[in-house]
């Protein structure tokens, strides 16, 4: 044979080889693979001079499951990034968590471009680091999926993955992103969430992982975009109660709130520890305020769920919308879902 012959040889074999040492195809979504193996995956190291640490977040599929038959509910929160749970659902996550009930945060990625000055592993573990103080205090588990920050697409195998985590934590509710967001990871961690919401049923769809018998309620989260259509505030539940606790674990992510995130470049923070701790405060202050005007943008439900006397004096909110794909849920049954609300109007 002459050379060209043993060149093609030589490329089906290595073809043969890449397929059955299971290499990642081309075109395969980075962090992929690391969301849906049995092995807990480790970060990807980008930072210059940075060396592998010790996995930073439970594998989907390894994600302890609560015990199957303890009459608590099974409550799942998405979120495109490590923050995003904690601000939409944080004060319902405290709620539920102090009643017993099982509650699981998920960031759908790694929040590894998240700084202006950082970036890649070292900036996804400080950001896992976050989040997992902030489960502590609101008494939730978290996981971080290694999926890049700013990447999320709503391919197959990222449905696969969005399924087996509603499965496998047995939701009884799945609350995440509407799909029409400013970011492109809000946007597809909501269409990854609806796209789960039949499938969660369909038992050859990810055999591997038992078909729920019900499916969950899903929700959106609040948001105040206009179009295509305004957020329709169906569950609004008073925070009064716990928005401190709630602040507190929004603060310990301070590589967001206090340093900038992505655009901190443009209010660059100091070595002064006076203006770091003035910051603080300041994204305290307004945190308190977005949630004061949830309230006040939702106060007819608020109204209606509580009653007048109640309803109109609520100074914190948080507020959802049904997801017409998942189960539709009569008044009794979101009472019962969320059984920090009040039995009946006063």
């Amino acid at each position: 044979m002459n050379k060209w012959h043993w060149f093609s040889l030589g490329i089906v074999a290595g073809t043969v080889l890449a397929g059955g040492f299971g290499f990642a195809t081309a075109g395969s979504p980075a962090g992929q693979e690391a969301a849906v193996s049995n092995d807990a995956p480790q970060v990807e190291l980008a930072a210059a001079g940075a060396t592998p640490a010790a996995p930073y977040a439970a594998a989907a599929s390894d994600a302890a499951a609560p015990p199957d038959d303890d009459g608590k509910l099974r409550i799942l929160v998405l979120g495109a990034h490590p923050d995003d749970c904690e601000i939409r659902a944080g004060g319902a996550a405290i709620f539920w968590s102090d009643l017993g009930h099982h509650v699981k945060l998920v960031s759908v990625t790694n929040g590894d471009i998240g700084h202006w000055q950082m970036s890649g592993g070292a900036l996804a573990m400080r950001r896992n680091a976050e989040v997992q103080e902030a489960a502590k205090i609101l008494g939730t588990t978290t996981v971080v999926l290694d999926i890049h920050d700013g990447e999320l697409m709503p391919t197959l195998e990222n449905r696969r993955t969005i399924t087996r985590l509603v499965r496998r934590w047995g939701a009884d509710v799945v609350i995440g992103h509407r799909p029409n967001d400013y970011h492109p990871d809000h946007r597809y961690t909501g269409v990854l969430m609806q796209d789960s919401a039949y499938m969660v049923s369909v038992p050859f769809f990810c055999p591997d992982a038992p078909p729920l018998a019900k499916n969950p309620v899903y929700l959106y989260s609040y948001d105040n975009f206009q179009r295509p259509n305004p957020f329709q505030p169906d569950v609004v539940v008073s925070i009064d109660g716990v928005i401190e606790r709630k602040l507190d674990a929004l603060l310990t992510m301070e590589s967001q709130f206090v340093e900038g995130g992505a655009l901190g470049y443009r209010d660059p923070l100091g070595d002064d520890p006076a203006d770091r701790e003035a910051r603080r405060q300041r994204a305290r202050e307004r945190f308190r305020q977005r949630f004061a005007n949830v309230a006040d943008q939702c106060r007819d439900k608020l109204i209606e769920l509580y009653g007048p006397e109640v309803g109109s004096q609520v100074r914190y909110a948080e507020a959802f919308e049904i997801c017409e794909y998942g189960s539709r849920p009569a008044a009794e049954d979101l009472r019962r879902l969320f059984p920090f609300l009040p039995e009946k109007k006063q």
